[in-house]
């Protein structure tokens, strides 16, 4: 056992983790008034060292609206990279911030930290294109990196995927603008706020061909790291929640399996085995939310056992297809 912090990689996401728990009722032994204590700290408190815990840069979040790609923070210490997956990740830490606030009826709080769960549109260039190999994706619109003085920076899009330098982007003095995933992942990250996303890039079938490009192209994508799960599931914000479904059913089996490399990279703790097992019951949730995408689940019934009540959920797959027949 070790007393080691790690490292932060983007956000303050323990604040996301204690607003999961907060809104889904989780009270046995939590004292609710430290722990947002704790994520209003994270919010407005810049830590010494931000390497290992809470959020640098909050000057210029704070009145800038967005990370800086070359940002000047005197107050701490920290890796200046990872500008923008660092803003759409403050972002939705303060989404999280503010359903917490509303939960404990701090309405100025929850008025101001909805506010700036919105600063991600400031990192979104919709002038941005993407090539890859020397062609036009005839995709517009894109998460890129800021300047202080309010100009735009570039990063290519795929920089970062399988595609481009796939192991450039860690927590390195010469890693780029997003962390461990392009700009092309990246530029789906809000999940709270979704409807305007989905507008951002076109509207419903924009939005549903973009991800579909994002899932078919050979190599753009790669689903062994956390940032990738969301993407399996947001053709629901399209529309189009059977697309989701047919995600979740090709890439288990396909990169999920019983095999000796049946599991994309790194563990990280049990993330890969929680997502199949997650995707598997059909119901895949939304870290800091008391929201849950629902697709056909890889069995005909699965039980669910609440450890602090007893009940048991029962989730039922009428017409159970294991042969994928009526696809």
């Amino acid at each position: 056992m070790t007393f080691c912090k790690g490292f932060t990689q983007g956000g303050s996401n323990a604040d996301v983790v204690l607003t999961d728990s907060y809104l889904k009722n989780i009270t046995e032994g939590v004292d609710w008034v430290t722990g947002y204590e704790a994520v209003l700290s994270d919010a407005e408190d810049e830590p010494l060292d931000w390497s290992l815990e809470g959020r640098g840069g909050l000057t210029s979040w704070k009145n800038l609206h967005y990370i800086p790609t070359d940002d000047f923070d005197p107050y701490g210490a920290g890796p200046f990279t990872r500008s923008i997956s660092r803003t759409v990740e403050y972002a939705y830490n303060d989404y999280c911030l503010h359903e917490m606030a509303k939960g404990m009826n701090k309405v100025a709080d929850a008025e101001k930290y909805i506010e700036r769960s919105g600063y991600w549109k400031n990192m979104y260039n919709p002038k941005q294109t993407s090539y890859i190999n020397g062609e036009n994706t005839n995709f517009t619109g894109f998460m890129q990196p800021r300047y202080l003085n309010g100009t735009w920076g570039y990063q290519d899009p795929t920089l970062c995927s399988p595609l481009y330098n796939f192991t450039s982007c860690y927590l390195t003095p010469t890693g780029h603008e997003t962390y461990e995933g392009s700009s092309w992942l990246y530029t789906f990250f809000v999940p709270q706020d979704m409807a305007a996303l989905v507008v951002a890039l076109g509207g419903p079938k924009a939005f549903i061909k973009r991800l579909t490009f994002l899932h078919s192209y050979p190599g753009l994508f790669y689903l062994g790291d956390e940032q990738s799960f969301l993407p399996v599931f947001q053709y629901h914000y399209g529309g189009r929640p059977a697309l989701s479904a047919v995600q979740a059913h090709t890439y288990i089996p396909s990169q999920f399996n019983n095999t000796l490399v049946g599991i994309l990279g790194n563990d990280d703790s049990g993330a890969m085995g929680s997502f199949s097992t997650l995707t598997m019951m059909g119901l895949w949730p939304i870290s800091g939310q008391d929201v849950y995408l629902i697709t056909p689940p890889f069995f005909k019934e699965v039980n669910i056992t609440n450890g602090q009540t007893g009940k048991t959920a029962t989730v039922r797959n009428i017409n159970f297809d294991t042969e994928y027949e009526n696809k």
